[in-house]
């Protein structure tokens, strides 16, 4: 077996390569401990809001006909509205609804009087007030808008008169 000697000036460079080395190793674990003081001692800071609040939506009504035109249930559009009381005012009257907000057809041919030409034919438009008081993410809120409302004279048959139906309810 042969042995390899090592000549003394290969031994020095060897143990120089293992300091340098350890320099290496000691100068990262130094790094290391400063930036871990660091982030101990960083002050709280407040969190940041990342997500904006909600803004309000407006609201918006839509009416549905039923029962052969004889009702009309008028609801929000937005699923986030919950309506608590609806105020239709037809001419100068006033109609109550509570928070079905189903309205009648025979209730609005009373408020209309005898401002409406019955014996007319087609499709015939008012114009109505509503006001509203609605919840929206637990606030309550009013809200007032103009909108048209819809309808068409049907006769009665053989022995009624004339009756209004509603068609829609637009804005």
């Amino acid at each position: 077996m042969t042995k390899t000697s090592e000549t003394d000036a290969q031994r020095r460079s060897r143990l120089r390569w293992i300091n340098l080395g350890e320099a290496i190793a000691i100068a990262a674990l130094i790094l290391s401990g400063l930036g871990l003081w660091h982030e101990w001692n960083k002050r709280e800071e407040a969190p940041k809001v990342v997500v904006e609040k909600p803004t309000a939506i407006p609201l918006a009504l839509r009416g549905r006909v039923a029962d052969d035109g004889r009702t009309l249930e008028i609801a929000p559009i937005e699923s986030s509205h919950a309506l608590q009381s609806l105020t239709i005012t037809v001419g100068a009257q006033a109609i109550e609804l509570g928070s079905d907000a189903e309205l009648a057809a025979a209730t609005v041919e009373d408020a209309l009087g005898k401002q409406v030409d019955r014996d007319a034919e087609g499709r015939k438009q008012v114009r109505v007030r509503v006001a509203a008081r609605y919840v929206e993410a637990g606030t309550d809120k009013t809200a007032t808008g103009s909108y048209l409302l819809s309808y068409k004279w049907k006769s009665g048959g053989l022995l009624g008169g004339r009756s209004l139906r509603f068609v829609g309810l637009s804005r």
